[in-house]
């Protein structure tokens, strides 16, 4: 029987020994339908352990039609009956599009307890909205505030938002021919109700008094915070309007971001150690794309580590850790992150996050780190690190070569290599979020340059940084070490290979070494020619063995 061993948020026992009510039943399939989908096991008790679905629970048809007739709107379900000495039901239930309820008016969702074990909750009001939010079914920040008017707005702050446009090239200047109604309108800031026009969340995070922030979005606040060890140096908090917050951060981070020199051919540039426009991307996602149906604060820490910027509300649905460069950019506040794409504080083509990764790759530094991601929070780390300063001046001289930098695919896979040494091509593709085509393009493109070779065929082909990178300094020990040494160790691989298998062929040593078929031949012709194998047969079925 295919039944997991325990619970889990996506994995449900009902005990059916003292025959489970039809409406207990739909509620669990609810709940997980509002979740992630999932399999409802009837006939399995909490432990784990096989007791059975009862006779009236063991039809797949009728546990559709009363799954179907039940839920609002009706849930596509499948069902089977695994059989064994205690049959059990399996349910499986698809992740709903939309909020669910059963017919009799309950939403429910799955969640996870303090103590780690899964149950079937209430899913709240603020919950709902959320939830529409995660699936792209509702923009929280472009719903009208009822208990709000255009006296909530700051004239500063519009103000503000006028001289942002004005200087930033990246912005919408077409904005600023237009009255302040006319703004207010194109920008969504308000929407007309009733023939008033009623300021949206996006208007009052933008330009909104803060004493009618504090009364009407009580979910806002940022914070920023520096630690030194166990000291508290920093801990500010802001409730000011949005524009006003992401700049006073940034601001503030700048005494605790120093720079390094780092010096290429005739030019010196000054490398901070947070790259800046890296800073100015998290920040608007943080947000932009945070869930403002919730209590809580995004915040900004540097502390020994490096800089971590957190936000509440998980990635929304089809966003992960593992797809964040290639899914399609949408986010949870599209009106929001509208209008600051159009003020230009936003990436016009929302990719923010290729900024957030490129600022790193530039300079040689780790990756950002998503991985303290939940389904609450969007955590990014990005770590301490001192700039590498010979692969720094690599990029800066092909990009001059180039008139352009490198793209982010190529950084990535630079960078992959900088760590790895070396990689074959699977081990790129299922590391790097990049689709295969397009890696391949990217990797050839690199071997091209000379910034990467490779060694083998087909699906033993290898790579290495090129020539051209560790020719620089110490570095050119490493590229010895990484093609060299190998090349050594040739003999020694295939004798062994030949002592353990009894006889070794040209297509074992192409496996082994990853090298087409006129270089295997070659080395094993060495070994020959000193006394260490001879052949056997010739053709199709000739092989050698180890002499001495």
């Amino acid at each position: 029987m295919e039944i997991p061993s325990k619970e889990s948020v996506s994995d449900e026992f009902k005990s059916d020994r003292k025959t489970i009510s039809d409406n207990v039943i739909v509620e669990e399939v609810v709940a997980l339908a509002n979740t992630k989908g999932g399999r409802l096991f009837i006939g399995v008790e909490d432990d784990g352990t096989i007791t059975g679905a009862q006779e009236t629970h063991r039809d797949p048809v009728s546990m559709l039609a009363l799954i179907s007739n039940k839920t609002v709107p009706p849930i596509s379900a499948r069902a089977e009956l695994l059989d064994g000495s205690f049959p059990v039901m399996r349910i499986d239930v698809p992740q709903s599009v939309s909020v669910v309820a059963t017919s009799g008016g309950k939403i429910l969702r799955r969640k996870v307890k303090a103590d780690g074990s899964p149950e079937t909750a209430p899913m709240y009001p603020h919950e709902i909205s959320s939830r529409l939010s995660d699936l792209g079914r509702l923009d929280f920040s472009e719903q009208p505030l009822p208990d709000a008017s255009r006296d909530d707005f700051s004239a500063i702050e519009r103000e503000h938002l006028r001289q942002l446009v004005q200087k930033n090239p990246n912005s919408d200047q077409s904005i600023l021919g237009l009255s302040d109604e006319e703004l207010e309108r194109a920008l969504r800031l308000t929407v007309k109700v009733n023939e008033r026009d009623v300021p949206t969340l996006t208007g009052l995070l933008l330009i909104g008094k803060e004493e009618s922030i504090k009364r009407l979005v009580p979910t806002y606040e940022g914070a920023f915070q520096v630690l030194q060890g166990t000291d508290i140096k920093v801990n500010s908090s802001y409730r000011q309007p949005l524009l006003y917050t992401i700049e006073k951060i940034a601001e503030s981070i700048e005494p605790w971001n120093p720079s390094t020199e780092i010096s290429y051919g005739l030019f010196t540039e000054a490398t901070p150690l947070f790259d800046r426009r890296s800073i100015r991307e998290a920040l608007v996602n943080a947000f932009g794309h945070r869930d403002y149906s919730m209590l809580g604060r995004v915040v900004v820490q540097i502390d020994d580590g490096g800089l971590q910027v957190s936000n509440p509300g998980g990635f929304i649905e089809g966003i992960s850790v593992k797809n964040l460069l290639t899914a399609e950019p949408r986010g949870r506040n599209p009106c929001l992150m509208d209008a600051l794409k159009r003020v230009g504080l936003a990436e016009r083509t929302g990719r923010g996050i290729d900024r957030i990764f490129e600022g790193c790759l530039l300079y040689g530094k780790p990756l950002p780190d998503y991985s303290a991601t939940s389904t609450a929070s969007v955590s990014l780390f990005i770590p301490r690190s001192e700039p590498d300063r010979q692969f720094v001046s690599l990029l800066a001289e092909e990009a001059g070569r180039r008139g352009h930098p490198l793209p982010l695919q190529s950084l990535m896979v630079l960078d992959k290599l900088k760590r790895e040494r070396r990689c074959a091509f699977e081990e790129l593709g299922s590391d790097l979020d990049i689709p295969s085509s397009r890696l391949r393009q990217t990797v050839e493109a690199l071997v091209e340059a000379g910034l990467v070779e490779a060694s083998g065929t087909g699906r033993n082909r290898s790579y290495v940084l090129g020539r051209k990178v560790y020719r620089r300094g110490d570095k050119a020990k490493e590229y010895v070490r990484q093609t060299d040494v190998d090349r050594v160790r040739y003999p020694e691989m295939i004798l062994k290979l030949a002592r353990h298998q009894g006889r070794v062929t040209t297509a074992d040593v192409m496996e082994l070494l990853h090298l087409d078929q006129n270089a295997a031949y070659y080395e094993i012709t060495k070994l020959v020619k000193q006394g260490y194998l001879g052949g056997v047969r010739k053709g199709r079925n000739s092989h050698y063995v180890v002499l001495k």
